[in-house]
């Protein structure tokens, strides 16, 4: 499904505070970094007066939805995802929060803050929110993603098999840039070294020498960027995918986590572009599948969810 593109030609990066190319120049960090990662082929870069246009159709190449058992029953749909990344950042020091992507991977996958319960406020960045922990309460995958409510994939924690792909994987490369301008490292300083108990700070973040901040992952929660600690002046405007709707009018009912969790979950993807989740729930099979119908970006859907009381639908939804 993915589109094979070319990345829009910025110069190279050779620093960013105090040049008076520090624009260019950062438009060519997010362009490298989308290159030595290797997903040229599925991510352009575009870079406007403002902003990096990082632009996907959010659906990566590596194992998705295996490992999950708090499904949503919600299922990865491809999405258009026009990521814009500010290449001016000025680092404010007032988190932002949102219930919705923070940044975008370097493979185009957006990311989002740890919790699946809503926007978190400004006394929620301090404090653990176990209930709403997508990944301590099984609703991620084994790369750090799932489906949210828009169908559309997405991350919540580190996302390894992400990471595994990557061809420049190591400590000193950047695995996504958060939307305030600033790039995301792994679980380390880029030079390999441990980051020190207590330096990162609400938002998973410090400060850098090159960008003059940088986020990054962590084992323990937040385990990603939770807010963002630079300025923002679209903050509002950053981009959602909106949830599928259907041919006939109106929209999917949301799904809802099935109490308990559900077990043996597996998706599958044919060549034609089928693809399918198959699941048991207290000794029922469920599944959602669905393909490509002759509408373009539109998916022929066969259901039978807990969400739907087990009753089997047909429809067709599209983006």
């Amino acid at each position: 499904m993915k589109r094979t593109i070319s990345l829009f030609a910025c110069p190279l990066f050779i620093a960013i505070a105090g040049s008076a190319s520090a624009h260019d120049d950062h438009c060519g960090a997010v362009t490298a970094s989308v290159a030595d990662a290797g997903f040229e082929d599925s991510v352009t870069v575009t870079c406007t007066d403002t902003h990096a246009i990082m632009t996907s159709d959010t659906y990566p190449d590596h194992d998705m939805m295996t490992g999950i058992t708090g499904t949503n029953e919600q299922v990865p749909v491809p999405a258009e995802y026009p990521a814009p990344v500010i290449l001016d950042p000025v680092l404010s020091g007032s988190p932002l929060t949102r219930d919705a992507a923070l940044g975008v991977a370097v493979n185009g996958v957006p990311i989002y803050d740890y919790t699946g319960g809503g926007e978190m406020s400004q006394d929620d960045l301090a404090h653990h929110q176990t209930r709403h922990d997508t990944l301590q309460t099984g609703q991620l995958d084994v790369c750090g993603g799932h489906a949210g409510r828009g169908d559309d994939y997405h991350y919540h924690v580190a996302p390894t098999c992400m990471i595994a792909e990557m061809a420049n994987a190591g400590p000193d490369a950047i695995i996504g840039w958060a939307f305030d301008g600033f790039p995301i490292y792994g679980d380390t300083n880029p030079d390999g070294s441990t980051i020190a108990e207590g330096i990162l700070d609400v938002c998973n973040g410090q400060t850098d020498d090159t960008f003059g901040y940088r986020y990054h992952t962590s084992q323990e929660a937040p385990y990603f960027v939770q807010c963002l600690m630079g300025e923002v002046p679209d903050f509002d405007d950053l981009p959602r995918v909106r949830p599928l709707s259907a041919a006939s009018g109106g929209g999917a009912e949301p799904g809802r986590p099935p109490a308990g969790g559900v077990q043996n979950l597996v998706f599958t993807q044919s060549a034609d572009g089928s693809r399918s989740m198959d699941y048991s729930y207290e000794g029922q099979d469920y599944y959602i599948r669905y393909q490509p119908a002759e509408t373009a970006n539109c998916y022929d859907y066969t259901t039978k969810t807990v969400t739907s009381n087990g009753e089997v639908m047909e429809g067709e939804y599209c983006r």
